[in-house]
């Protein structure tokens, strides 16, 4: 897989549909009971760029969405995992801050935004 394509999958690996931000589907919240967005950019071998993520839901709770950024955070362990491209590794880092809730124009969205910054040692 790609780079791109690396990135779809760690994003997706977290058992919610996950969209480029470029090319979510419209009423995406009425489709799903939640979801990943994320930025997708490449960048030259080793150059440290930064990438930002959301997890939305539509409930009355914060809970699930904090959970995600949890497990988030968790497959961050000690602040960093390394997924697997066709032409290299891809090093997946914390922001900072981190994540962040954020609030919404409309009142039953739930969001957790992310800070990530990614490494390409890929040829």
């Amino acid at each position: 897989m790609n780079k791109l394509q690396a990135l779809q999958a760690f994003w997706e690996s977290f058992d919610w549909p996950a969209y480029n931000e470029a090319s979510v589907p419209d009423k995406a919240l009425d489709l799903h009971n939640g979801y990943f967005t994320y930025s997708a950019a490449i960048s030259e071998f080793g150059a440290v760029t930064a990438l930002t993520a959301s997890v939305w839901q539509r409930s009355t709770s914060w809970s699930d969405v904090i959970d995600k950024a949890r497990e988030v955070e968790e497959t961050l362990d000690g602040g960093w995992t390394i997924i697997e491209s066709d032409d290299g590794r891809i090093w997946i880092k914390k922001g900072n801050p981190f994540y962040q809730l954020m609030a919404d124009e409309d009142k039953t969205v739930r969001r957790a935004y992310f800070n990530i910054d990614v490494e390409y040692f890929t040829n």
